[in-house]
């Protein structure tokens, strides 16, 4: 692969549900969608469509976009851009768009995006969609390798990406439940062979955080994960940083800085809490 940057442009961080209002304007208030491109180049590979996935058309200066589109699961939060992205839905775009396999994927995105939920079903999006099932296993998306891997959350089939450009890799976890496979070494999770294949010495991780540990046995019924145990996993796993996502719908930017600051507190390596617009490059990372 040419070039020298792996550059994320991070369109949503929030979970569950947009937020909006003064206390949520440093961290940004759309749902889940993350756009990878190549050193120079517009963005190619997009994971997930909550509505931050509007966010993406302005990065195109007018273009269609011409990609690929991976769904690490189909709740709504990361779903529901789909119809409103508008350098997807051009005449004279191209949108790959693969979610983890469970049937017939149109029948399945039409549950949600077709009458009476919606006006249109995905099959009328203007452009050149295609829509497919992925199985756990490597691939190649426009230059990037991704290997996906199931991990466990509540409500349906779940995916982890990890994609590497040649010069630098991320982890993308933006939904998991490790208390599933038990409470781990510290009551919030275990760190299981899927989540620690994924995050093995990756460059960036970019995990779930909605809740908190003080607030994980109330609410781990909700299949999320807590931010210590995003920190926890990138630890025990080589992560050299800490992308904190999936932020909670009601967590105000002032509780955001509060948990940020606890994350950081006797970890050697960098924790940042993600926010909508944001802008990073991988440069020069092996």
């Amino acid at each position: 692969m040419e070039g020298d940057a792996l550059r994320l442009f991070l369109g949503g961080v929030r979970g569950s549900t947009p937020a909006s209002g003064p206390e949520f304007v440093r961290y940004g208030g759309h749902t889940s969608c993350v756009a990878l491109a190549h050193d120079g180049e517009p963005p190619t590979l997009l994971l997930d469509a909550g509505t931050g996935l509007r966010q993406v058309t302005p990065l195109l200066d007018g273009a269609p976009f011409d990609g690929t589109l991976l769904l690490g699961h189909l709740h709504w939060d990361h779903t529901q851009g789909l119809p409103f992205f508008s350098a997807g839905d051009n005449e004279d775009a191209r949108v790959d768009l693969f979610m983890p396999a469970q049937g017939d994927p149109i029948k399945v995105l039409e549950r949600m995006v077709s009458p009476p939920f919606f006006p249109i079903s995905p099959v009328e999006l203007r452009g050149k969609w295609s829509f497919g099932g992925l199985e756990p296993g490597s691939y190649e998306f426009e230059g990037f390798s991704v290997a996906a891997l199931e991990i466990p959350h509540k409500g349906g089939r779940t995916f982890g990406f990890r994609i590497s450009d040649g010069t630098a890799t991320i982890t993308y976890m933006s939904d998991h439940s490790p208390i599933a496979f038990g409470g781990g070494p510290v009551g919030l999770g275990e760190y299981h062979e899927a989540a620690r294949s994924l995050v093995a010495n990756t460059d960036l991780l970019i995990h779930d955080s909605q809740h908190t540990a003080k607030e994980f046995a109330e609410l781990s019924f909700l299949g999320h994960s807590a931010a210590e145990y995003a920190v926890g996993l990138a630890e025990a796993c080589g992560a050299s940083k800490v992308l904190l996502f999936h932020h909670s719908p009601s967590r105000t930017d002032d509780q955001m800085d509060e948990i940020l600051q606890a994350c950081r507190a006797g970890y050697g390596f960098p924790i940042e809490a993600a926010r909508d617009g944001r802008i990073i490059d991988l440069s020069g990372i092996g």
